[in-house]
C-alpha cells in the first residue's frame, strides 16, 4: 500500500505540470475532438512504457550515458528543435473550427500517435523523471520487484487518467470558444512551446 500511495503523489505530481505535453494534449483536442486528443495521449503512454522498459533493465548502464555532456547536449538539440516546430507550426496553422464536419483518416490518427510520442520522448525532463524514480528506487531503496511494478503502474495509472481528463476538458471548453479565442490560444501554446525549445537550448549550449 505504501509504495501504491507514493505512486499517486509521483503521478500527481507529474500530472499537474504544465509543459510541452500538456500544450500538446490540449491543442489537438481543441483542434481536432476527443479521439484526436486521446491518440497524442496513447503516443505519450507508449512513449511513458518504453522509457520504463528501458531504464529498468539497464538503468545501471543508462546512468553514466544520460549524465555525459554529450548525449546532453544532442538530446537538447533535439528536443528543442521538434518543440520550436512544433510551436511555429501552431502559430502559423489556422486550427479547424468547423468540428462537426471534420473527416480524420488512419493517416491523421498515426500523426496525432507520433506527435504525442515524438513530444514525449525528446523531452529531457522524461528522462530525468524516470531515471530517477527507477534508479532511486530501485537502487537507493533496493525494493523488490513486485513493489516496484505496482509502484510503475501506479504512476502510469495517474498519468493516463490525468491526460484524458485534459482531453475531455479541452473538448468541453472549446464550444464555448470564438474562433479569435481559439486562435488567440493556439498562437499562446504555439510561443508557450517554443519559449520551452529555447530554454532547453538555452541550457545545453
Amino acid at each position: 500500500m505504501s509504495y501504491f500511495i507514493e505512486g499517486l503523489i509521483l503521478g500527481l505530481g507529474l500530472a499537474v505540470s504544465l509543459g510541452p505535453i500538456f500544450i500538446t494534449l490540449t491543442q489537438v483536442s481543441i483542434d481536432r475532438g476527443i479521439k484526436a486528443g486521446m491518440t497524442v495521449g496513447a503516443g505519450i503512454w507508449v512513449s511513458d512504457i518504453l522509457f520504463i522498459s528501458f531504464f529498468y533493465k539497464f538503468v545501471n548502464i543508462l546512468s553514466e550515458t544520460i549524465e555525459s555532456p554529450r548525449f546532453i547536449f544532442w538530446m537538447g538539440l533535439s528536443g528543442a528543435i521538434v518543440l520550436c516546430s512544433f510551436g511555429l507550426y501552431m502559430i502559423i496553422k489556422k486550427p479547424a473550427l468547423n468540428y462537426n464536419q471534420q473527416k480524420l483518416t488512419a493517416k491523421n490518427y498515426i500523426g496525432f500517435f507520433v506527435k504525442g510520442f515524438m513530444v514525449n520522448s525528446v523531452n529531457p525532463f522524461t528522462f530525468v523523471y524516470w531515471m530517477g524514480v527507477i534508479s532511486t528506487y530501485m537502487i537507493g531503496q533496493s525494493i523488490p520487484d513486485q513493489s516496484m511494478i505496482i509502484l510503475l503502474l501506479t504512476i502510469l495509472l495517474v498519468i493516463v487518467l490525468s491526460d484524458t481528463a485534459k482531453v475531455l476538458l479541452a473538448h468541453v471548453l472549446k464550444s464555448k470558444l470564438t474562433p479569435h479565442i481559439t486562435h488567440q490560444i493556439f498562437n499562446f501554446s504555439g510561443a508557450l512551446l517554443i519559449c520551452f525549445g529555447l530554454f532547453m537550448l538555452v541550457r545545453v549550449i
